[in-house]
């Protein structure tokens, strides 16, 4: 058993409830300037909110595909109940949730574990692949926070968990039960990760190599080579190729008659998985003669739940 009271922080992006908000949702991305820079500090606030404003219609477009909003919020809620629950049989935890762009926030996630008494402070990303852009960003805005609302106990921070066995045990078994689908037939195994602008890696942000070790240790106990890409890219710069969409159109242009893709950066249900992966991808599969499969997200899977404590008691010896 774990001595004291324990707070663990889960670490996430967070998404739109709702319609409304989605601007303000966009906002609060495009102001984070750890991830992208506007012009001059003093520009930053005033560009993000002309870039919402320009981008929110076809962002509502997008999640009025899927009712309206992301299900992020409610799944990643989901997870922190279950993760509590399965962590209380190693002693007395309580489990939060911080959004980086949206509620709760931070600063409501650390009003929670201060008012519990927590001793120690566990910071859960819920990025398996470290980025300065995700887990990077959300660690530092939780510093930020601590600096205004200091905890007496000790910070542990877990920013990544590319190649943990507990982990790549259920990525092997979402993979084998999609691979089921195809019945006997030949399936390309397809690994789509967010993708990141070029000059993050050239500045040394370890993301691809954290996507590399996830496929590397995964294929071990699968047996199944895949090809990896990325989707979800915006604006003018250069961001990770080949694109999701490109892969698709070299695979049919190569006789590629089925697809498993294996959205693989992301660990709950959201507009990548939900519009862009099983309509606008399989949409653009079928355009070019393709059966285009999808293995289901882990939200909040037992297993999955599982892992995450093995990960956070880890931690804690």
């Amino acid at each position: 058993m774990i001595t004291g009271k324990i707070g663990v922080v889960l670490l996430n992006m967070g998404g739109p409830e709702k319609p409304e908000d989605i601007r303000p949702f966009l906002f609060n991305i495009f102001s984070d300037r750890e991830i992208i820079r506007l012009g001059p500090p003093f520009l930053q606030k005033p560009l993000a909110w002309y870039i919402a404003r320009k981008r929110a219609p076809k962002s509502l477009a997008t999640y009025a595909r899927i009712g309206g909003g992301s299900p992020i919020t409610r799944i990643t809620r989901a997870q922190q109940q279950a993760l509590e629950h399965t962590l209380s049989d190693a002693g007395d935890f309580i489990v939060v949730t911080a959004m980086r762009y949206w509620r709760p926030s931070t600063a409501d996630a650390l009003k929670a574990v201060r008012e519990a008494r927590v001793e120690r402070l566990v910071a859960l990303s819920l990025y398996p692949h470290y980025s300065c852009a995700t887990s990077g960003s959300s660690l530092n805005e939780l510093r930020r926070c601590l600096l205004d609302q200091p905890l007496a106990g000790p910070l542990i921070e877990i920013d990544s968990w590319p190649d943990h066995p507990a982990y790549i045990d259920c990525l092997a078994e979402k993979i084998g039960r999609g691979l089921e689908r195809f019945e006997n037939q030949p399936v390309q195994l397809v690994y789509s990760a967010h993708s990141l602008p070029v000059s993050f890696v050239e500045e040394g942000d370890p993301y691809v190599e954290h996507l590399m070790r996830t496929i590397t240790a995964v294929e071990r106990v699968t047996g199944k080579q895949g090809k990896l890409c990325y989707q979800s890219r915006s604006g003018p710069v250069a961001w990770l190729t080949p694109s999701t969409p490109d892969l698709i159109r070299d695979l049919a242009g190569n006789g590629c008659a089925n697809i498993l893709m294996v959205p693989i950066s992301f660990v709950s249900d959201h507009v990548e998985t939900l519009v862009e992966i099983n309509m606008q991808y399989r949409e653009l599969a079928a355009e070019l003669g393709i059966r285009l499969e999808t293995t289901e997200s882990f939200n909040d899977h037992p297993a999955f739940i599982e892992a995450l404590k093995t990960i956070v008691l880890e931690s804690l010896t």
